[in-house]
């Protein structure tokens, strides 16, 4: 992991800081949202129920948000506290507060 200091000696560096264990944790998600996508296909060629699907297709919406949910949680334990810590948690708190409104709409 980096250090405070070579953060504020290039701001522009993005800093990740996610084990393996939850980098696997986020992969084995989204392909079972992958599949999920995979399934809604079969289901739209073999003319299922309207119904049906549109219940998937929701499904599959609350699984990335709540996949976003989580990382933008992450995102913000470490990384906004981190620029805090390092004195430029303005322009941190800016890009989470775009984020935010970007993923509510």
């Amino acid at each position: 992991m980096e250090h405070i200091d070579d953060i504020a000696l290039n701001p522009d560096h993005k800093v990740h800081h996610r084990t393996d264990e939850q980098k696997q944790q986020v992969m084995n998600r989204l392909k079972r949202i992958e599949g999920q996508v995979r399934g809604i296909q079969k289901m739209v060629e073999e003319d299922r129920y309207c119904v049906d699907v549109l219940v998937q297709i929701s499904a599959i919406d609350a699984a990335l948000k709540k996949v976003g949910f989580s990382l933008m949680e992450d995102h913000t334990k470490h990384c906004v506290t981190n620029a805090i810590q390092s004195g430029k948690g303005e322009a941190s708190i800016e890009e989470l507060m775009k984020v935010i409104k970007q993923f509510t709409k």
